[in-house]
């Protein structure tokens, strides 16, 4: 079953770059799991050492309307097993709070 959380926002250029920054920090953070913030949830992520990773980038140019840039990253992996799981008020990507 797949569970799925999205969010959509309007954010400055340092919102966005903090927010970026705040999910390279979760990577970084060596092994055993990791929370992304989405929207009002935190999700609990477990992710291995190694990722796939694809990016794209989207120029489309408008007559009428403003030109638009978009940007897709996207990462994908299998979730590592037995992942710390040691903060019971974090709820994992199926939406449940763990038990701690």
């Amino acid at each position: 079953m797949a569970q799925t959380t999205s969010h959509n926002a309007t954010m400055s250029r340092e919102e966005a770059a903090d927010y970026l920054r705040s999910i390279a920090d979760g990577l970084d953070g060596g092994q055993g799991s990791m929370v992304m913030r989405v929207g009002n949830k935190d999700v609990r992520l477990s992710p291995p050492e190694t990722i796939d990773a694809e990016v794209s980038v989207t120029e489309r140019v408008r007559r009428i309307r403003k030109d638009v840039e978009e940007v897709t990253i996207q990462f994908r992996w299998n979730p590592v097993e037995g992942a710390d799981e040691s903060d019971p008020d974090v709820e994992d990507e199926s939406g449940a709070e763990t038990d701690g």
